[in-house]
C-alpha cells in the first residue's frame, strides 16, 4: 500500500500523489529510494487506472495521509501529460525538479 493523499480542485477534477519505493543505486539505504507521483485525472479510480496503465499494478490508494501540496498541484496541472515524479523531497536536498513519467518507466537499454 502507497502512502499518499487527494486533493479536488473546484473544476471537479482531482490531484492524486503517491508515495512509492523504486529500485535506484547502491548509495541508499536498503536500494530503494522514494518517488513521488501525481496524477492529474477525472476523478482518483481514473488516476489509479492511469498508473496501472502504465505497469503500476499494485497501486492503491487508502486514506488521504499525503496530499499533494499547493505546488505540487501546480507544477501537475501545467505538464501537458499531468503525470509527473520525482524523489520525495524529504530523502533529497535540495528537491528535484519534477520529470515526466516516460523518464521513471524508461528501460536502462531505451537510454542508450
Amino acid at each position: 500500500m502507497a502512502a499518499g493523499g487527494f486533493c479536488k480542485l473546484p473544476n471537479g477534477t482531482v490531484v492524486v500523489a503517491l508515495n512509492l519505493p523504486t529500485p535506484t543505486s547502491p548509495g541508499t539505504a536498503h536500494g530503494v529510494a522514494p518517488v513521488r507521483i501525481l496524477v492529474h485525472a477525472v476523478n482518483r479510480a481514473r488516476a489509479l487506472t492511469r498508473l496501472r496503465n502504465l505497469g503500476m499494478r499494485a497501486v492503491y490508494l487508502r486514506g488521504n495521509t499525503a496530499p499533494p501540496t499547493p505546488d505540487e498541484i501546480t507544477a501537475v496541472l501545467h505538464h501537458p501529460d499531468g503525470l509527473i515524479w520525482r524523489t520525495d523531497s524529504e530523502a533529497t536536498t535540495p528537491p528535484e525538479l519534477w520529470r515526466p513519467i516516460r523518464s521513471l518507466l524508461r528501460t536502462p537499454a531505451a537510454r542508450a
